[in-house]
């Protein structure tokens, strides 16, 4: 109760609300927060615990399921704990710098993540239309260096956001009707012009966003082009079994990213309750639905993963390989 009867006014504490106008539903709202966050947790570290364990999945198309898994585990990390903290025990107080902090990595992740997901849909236009090639155009060493880049774009881009945050004056009201520091949310705390704050994170969401989103689906027009040069109904259906694991994955990432940014600039007439409900769902879904589906969707994972979580499994099930 101390934390919810800090003053707005204190100089170094903002207040984060919850979810505005539920806070009497706060702990009913905890239940399924907590377990689609455990469950989460448990299926992202299950992906890096069986592939970091089997030399056999030791390859491109794994490692970046496993930069995914780290992806979804900071991005629900970095804002759950302390939501379920407000739900539990009131603790609502944030200081500016862990305010600053956890608005950086949230971003930072979800940036990364978007080059993740670039970076598969490349690997499935090489594992379909130049397959020969594929062990020599996308060996781990080039993985990782894809990632380091993605890395460093997503730090250079995010960076300001804090860095404009922290120059401005803020109010004696300091209240966020939020369950985190979202960028907009704590700009229009401020006194000061946020002007700027505004255009630089609108610029950089679609600069990300747009970008991605156009080199993914260059990938896959050039894959559906060549899919629809071959006759077989087969290969067909092959091509398009490689590709739906990580359409889904993409559809619910960026569907949910776009949904959360545009509203918060321009979604006045969405309830704030609404809002921040949707938009903590879209920090859970998505990393809880992720390793389900790359664990149906592609069998040799699946398989590697049976190896570890049942105690029988047929003969001939560890012959399987990926989709």
């Amino acid at each position: 109760m101390a934390a919810f009867n800090l003053t707005s006014s204190d100089p170094s504490t903002f207040i984060l609300m919850g979810i505005p106008g539920l806070k009497a539903a706060h702990i009913w709202i905890s239940i399924p927060f907590s377990m689609f966050y455990i469950i989460s947790l448990l299926g992202n570290f299950m992906v890096l615990f069986v592939v970091g364990k089997e030399r056999t999945l030791h390859k491109p198309m794994y490692l970046l399921l496993c930069m995914l898994a780290l992806t979804d585990i900071g991005m629900s990390t970095s804002v759950i704990p302390k939501a379920l903290y407000i739900f539990w025990f009131n603790l609502k107080g944030i200081t500016l710098g862990g305010c600053l902090t956890q608005m950086f990595f949230l971003y930072m992740v979800t940036v990364m993540q978007s080059a993740i997901l670039v970076t598969m849909a490349f690997d499935r236009y090489v594992a379909i239309c130049n397959p020969l090639r594929y062990a020599t155009i996308l060996t781990n060493s080039r993985i990782a260096k894809l990632a380091l880049v993605g890395l460093i774009r997503a730090v250079l881009f995010v960076l300001p956001l804090p860095l404009l945050l922290s120059s401005l004056p803020f109010c004696a009201n300091r209240i966020i009707p939020h369950t985190y520091c979202e960028h907009m949310a704590v700009a229009k705390m401020s006194c000061g012009d946020i002007t700027v704050n505004r255009i630089y994170g609108l610029v950089t969401t679609f600069v990300v966003i747009v970008l991605d989103l156009m080199l993914i689906a260059l990938s896959y027009a050039l894959i559906i082009r060549d899919v629809l040069r071959i006759s077989s109904k087969e290969a067909h259906q092959k091509a398009l079994n490689t590709c739906t694991a990580h359409i889904c994955v993409m559809l619910m990432s960026y569907t949910a990213c776009l949904f959360s940014c545009l509203t918060q600039r321009f979604g006045q007439g969405i309830a704030s309750h609404v809002y921040v409900t949707l938009s903590n769902f879209y920090l859970l879904v998505p990393p809880m639905l992720n390793p389900i589906i790359y664990g149906v969707k592609t069998k040799e994972l699946r398989d590697k993963m049976g190896k570890y979580t049942c105690r029988s499994l047929s003969p001939g099930a560890t012959d399987f390989k990926a989709v």
